[in-house]
């Protein structure tokens, strides 16, 4: 495609979020991985890295709306509260899975360094 490495990846994690909005986790595994684990490989990401980076993801998409795997959980467990107030509540766990997701893609060693000790 002629893209910068980093900007594919960026339309991937955007892709990813997306995703994440509408579908269940697993799902979107079993769907895209078979199609971007290779194109990952290709460009020269670590595989490791792309794993850790796709959890990160997956979990982001967990509790955000509308599907919200774990919103709904909490909803179901904390009757009293409501659900607007709950989805208020995961704001500062979304901006710190975007801080992680920002440091992952600067820092691709904070993803591999336990890893790497193991050889």
């Amino acid at each position: 495609m002629g893209l910068n490495r980093y900007i594919f990846m960026c339309i991937l994690i955007i892709i990813y979020v997306i995703l994440g909005c509408l579908m269940d986790g697993l799902s979107i595994i079993i769907l895209t991985i078979p199609i971007t684990y290779p194109l990952i490989l290709k460009i020269g990401f670590d595989p490791i890295w792309f794993g850790v980076l796709i959890t990160v993801l997956i979990e982001m998409g967990l509790i955000t709306p509308p599907v919200g795997v774990n919103v709904f959980v909490i909803a179901g467990v904390a009757k009293d509260v409501p659900m607007y107030s709950i989805f208020r509540g995961i704001v500062p766990f979304l901006f710190a899975m975007l801080v992680l997701i920002v440091l992952l893609l600067i820092f691709p060693g904070l993803a591999t360094f336990l890893p790497s000790t193991m050889k």
